[in-house]
């Protein structure tokens, strides 16, 4: 008897785990900067086993006595052991300096300070109105970072780790040995930021970095800051700083007056109507979120943030194709710096059955998240490819799924399907071939 399986059934119960990964990203009002404020990040949790000097690590033995017999030893150099029982000294480490955009004026709105050590971004602070920055290494309690970004390829948090401590304790300092494979750039989707490398930085180095200019990718139109907040007037700039002020200190409803009075002064003040947007979003008035996008799309139609977040709007209503329309739109601004967008897109063309366009987004998606901060794309792929009878691409990528998101609400529900689709590849293996 044939076997078969209901994948597009199973695969809506799949895209419903994916619709509510896909809307976590972006609700929350975006975070603001506090000027030239670095802060502690949230500590991460504590890595298994007992950490060493502690009950139940390493047990102790006893020192030999050397016998009056006994030839004196020569001194032996210590071994990388008993050097890692020694950690180098850490200190604060500081670091200030500017970003400026290629015509040498700083960026409208506040820019994202990475860290990247070993591949991995993270966030440490924002720049003020100026295009300045200064901060800790470390202590970037205020930045609101990915909740998917790992620790595992950090030597900060690792150093933390195996030392027992917490992540961004006040006053906790860094090593140079962690600064190795280290480097600072900003980070602002349409721009190729200039690197500077923090390798070889010793704790009393000058904390000045220098100026860091952004240079604009030729090939993409859209960005994520708006050029109409240059020509905001001073009374409207001041207005939006302060409903940035309020909104870092979740204050929502002076943001929302603060927002709703530099749009007043400026009506075409992409930047403030987004922000505004999101605050409506956040209260569930999703009409008047609608419309205050709408405005700042109005004002800036290469504005991307907008779009992502109609997308949003439109993937919780079920409405696929306006869904597919705006993630287009997104890409066609900006094809390289949002996988969150190939995302979207092939949710929805997977739910329009257009599974080609639908395969497409998600390999796309992949490519740019080499991170795997989105890990339920490969969820995605699987059930696409299961639904094409791809069945060793499905088993595949919902391997790599489980693999990821162990710990996933939904990962028993994939492992079934994985389990499902083996049995398809075993049944077509021993099927006699087809005349």
């Amino acid at each position: 008897m044939k076997r078969s399986f209901d994948f597009h059934g199973a695969a809506r119960l799949a895209v419903a785990a994916v619709l509510a990964a896909a809307l976590a990203v972006g609700q929350e009002p975006s975070p603001q900067p506090p000027p030239q404020t670095p802060a502690p990040s949230p500590s991460p949790a504590p890595s298994p086993g007992p950490s060493p000097g502690t009950p139940g690590g390493i047990p102790s033995t006893p020192s030999p006595v050397p016998s009056p017999t006994e030839r004196t030893r020569q001194p032996e150099f210590p071994t990388q052991r008993q050097q890692e029982q020694f950690p180098e000294m850490q200190r604060p480490v500081f670091l200030s300096g500017r970003v400026m955009m290629e015509d040498g004026t700083p960026p409208p709105d506040p820019v994202v300070i990475e860290r990247v050590c070993n591949g991995v971004p993270r966030p440490e602070a924002y720049t003020d109105s100026k295009g300045r920055f200064s901060f800790q290494l470390g202590q970037n309690t205020s930045m609101l970072a990915d909740a998917s970004v790992s620790s595992a390829a950090d030597p900060l948090d690792m150093g933390r780790q195996q030392q027992g401590g917490a992540f961004g304790r006040p006053g906790r300092g860094v090593s140079e040995r962690e600064l190795m494979g280290c480097e600072l750039r900003a980070s602002l989707p349409g721009f190729r930021s200039d690197i500077v490398s923090l390798a070889g930085r010793r704790v009393m180095d000058n904390p000045e970095v220098g100026v860091i200019v952004l240079r604009r990718l030729g090939n993409v139109e859209g960005t994520t800051i708006s050029m109409t907040s240059l020509q905001a007037p001073k009374d409207a700039k001041k207005a939006y700083e302060k409903g940035q002020e309020a909104v870092r200190r979740k204050k929502w409803g002076d943001a929302l007056k603060e927002f709703e009075k530099a749009v007043k002064v400026h009506p075409n003040y992409a930047a403030a109507w987004f922000e505004l947007g999101m605050l409506h979003e956040r209260q569930k008035n999703v009409e008047q979120a609608r419309q205050a996008y709408a405005e700042s799309l109005r004002s800036d139609g290469k504005y991307v943030k907008p779009y992502l977040q109609l997308a949003g709007i439109f993937m919780q209503e079920r409405k696929w194709q306006e869904a597919a329309d705006s993630t287009s739109r997104v890409l066609r601004l900006n094809p390289l710096d949002f996988p969150a967008a190939y995302f979207y897109n092939s949710v929805a063309h997977f739910n329009l059955r257009n599974l080609d366009e639908a395969e497409k987004s998600a390999r796309e998606a992949l490519k740019l998240d080499p991170q795997h901060r989105i890990p339920k794309l490969e969820h995605l792929l699987g059930v696409i490819l299961a639904n094409k009878a791809d069945y060793a691409g499905a088993a595949e990528h919902m391997k790599n799924y489980i693999e990821r998101a162990p710990d996933a609400a939904d990962i028993d529900t994939v492992r079934k399907q994985l389990v499902e689709i083996e049995k398809l590849l075993a049944g077509r293996a021993a099927a006699p071939p087809q005349q």
